[in-house]
């Protein structure tokens, strides 16, 4: 048996697989924000520990058997944020996370005292990113940021307190900007232009490797046998990769979820930050990924039904399972900022083209549209640096939606794939990089993909009116972007 932990922000999940890959139980945790400021963004990180142990505590309960079987224990979490220890590894403030945007001028700071930041990380200096973090720490808090002696990202802290031992993985590592992402070590040029040293840093281990071994007490406690191995595990994205067999150079998947995420497999270390495109480490060695994201996916359809205080089923119904023409409507989906291209937290949406004969359907297609215009864009972000994607695998809440999904093959003019996702997710993940790390199997045979449930081809009329759609709606945000943001 292998157990997968996945430290989220809204929550911690764990779930059991057995030795076929089939999920025998689940369970989780909330977990809450704190807010103390604008744009700051914190948690306990002994929350984490505790909800982690919570969960696993209600899988003994529930599943005795099955959890006292457990040989592997695979982490994924969420990516960037900053956990301050002391030389006792007792933390020394709350842990500052992914979405705390606080340190945005010493992003800026950071790219000054380390022109080279770009090439190395491969990634711009965001807010999200970890380093910024202490910079900002280090003006502000110059206490604490003398008595810091690891920084560690949640996951890792949650290995730390499973079993002793600071390590971390190649692809949550890449979301520092500390790390040489193409040489998969440490750079200890970016690690001085924030007042830190290679002793600050964990081990670094790849994903599937073996990291750590789970601590006697709490190995009793579950009733697990004396050498439980913990493997490196992954960031949240790349963990969801795993689960999803995306482990081949060229293996691209879009997920449709509150926000968008395009993940497309690498062999080689290709960085492209000028277009806010991420370049990190896959979990695996020898691989690595790029990844657009943008921030309002269908977080924009539900926005559009709460508006009309209608639930987003009805919306979508009246359109059927196809349209054959764009709406004459025009939407930018940038509800909340946008990340790739734009790397522009100012941006907001806007609907352009309003006319008094156009009805809800005209919106509701709109806003379809433009979440796929805007994949469209990461599309191309990610082509300056790599091989087009040819096909791709639809994921989310979004992906439910067929109309939804003939939309995206058609604007984006690429093969999509509506797979059997189930369960899976980062806590799947985990669990595999669990499983390989305690029995050095192939990750070919345990990284399988989800069957495909409908394949959606480019139609040939609509897709070139969607090209002309496209190109009409790539002047939007330009021309409204003094106006708007």
């Amino acid at each position: 048996m292998f157990l997968g932990l996945d430290v989220g922000t809204s929550g911690v999940k764990a779930v059991l697989e057995d030795e076929a890959g089939a999920l025998i139980a689940s369970a989780g945790r909330p977990l809450a924000l704190s807010h103390p400021q604008p744009l700051w963004s914190e948690q306990n990180p002994d929350h984490w520990v505790e909800a982690v142990i919570g969960a696993v505590d209600d899988l003994a309960r529930e599943r005795p058997r099955e959890t006292a079987a457990v040989s592997g224990i695979g982490l994924s979490g969420q990516m960037h944020g900053a956990t301050l220890l002391n030389r006792d590894g007792r933390p020394l403030r709350p842990a500052i996370l992914w979405n705390d945007g606080r340190s945005q001028a010493e992003c800026a700071e950071l790219e000054r005292r380390c022109p080279e930041l770009h090439a190395i990380a491969g990634n711009l200096a965001m807010p999200g990113f970890t380093a910024p973090k202490l910079v900002w720490v280090a003006k502000h808090e110059p206490r604490i940021f003398a008595e810091v002696a690891k920084v560690l990202l949640p996951k890792a802290y949650v290995r730390y307190r499973l079993s002793g031992e600071m390590v971390e993985d190649m692809s949550d590592a890449a979301g520092t900007l500390w790390l040489d992402v193409g040489a998969r070590r440490w750079s200890e040029k970016l690690l001085a232009a924030t007042g830190l040293g290679l002793d600050h840093m964990p081990r670094l281990v790849e994903g599937n490797e073996r990291s750590a071994v789970l601590s006697p007490e709490l190995a009793r406690r579950w009733g697990m046998g004396a050498d439980v191995v913990i493997a490196g595990g992954a960031g949240d994205n790349a963990a969801s990769a795993i689960g999803l067999g995306a482990i081949t150079p060229g293996d691209a998947f879009l997920s449709l979820g509150t926000s968008g995420v395009l993940f497309r497999v690498t062999d080689r270390f290709a960085p492209a930050p000028q277009a806010a495109v991420h370049a990190f480490c896959h979990a695996l060695g020898g691989l690595w990924h790029q990844m657009g994201v943008m921030l309002s996916a269908a977080a924009s359809l539900a926005w559009l039904a709460r508006l009309l205080e209608t639930p987003e089923a009805a919306l979508l119904a009246p359109l059927g399972i196809s349209v054959d023409r764009p709406s004459p409507v025009r939407f930018l989906p940038y509800l909340d900022g946008e990340r790739t291209p734009h790397n522009d937290a100012h941006a907001a949406g806007a609907l352009v083209g309003l006319r008094s004969a156009a009805g809800r359907g005209d919106l509701v297609q709109a806003v379809l549209e433009g979440v796929a215009f805007a994949s469209r864009d990461m599309f191309a972000a990610l082509a300056r640096s790599a091989q087009p994607i040819e096909e791709l695998d639809l994921v989310g809440g979004g992906s439910r939606s067929v109309l939804w999904a003939q939309i995206m093959a058609d604007v984006l003019g690429v093969t999509v794939h509506r797979v059997e996702e189930g369960e899976v997710g980062a806590a799947i993940g985990a669990s595999r990089l669990g499983r390989l790390a305690a029995t050095g199997a192939a990750p070919a045979d345990v990284c399988r993909k989800p069957q495909r449930l409908q394949s959606f081809e480019p139609r040939g009329p609509q897709r070139a009116a969607y090209d002309d759609a496209y190109a009409q709606w790539r002047k939007l945000y330009p021309a409204l972007k003094e106006c708007i943001s």
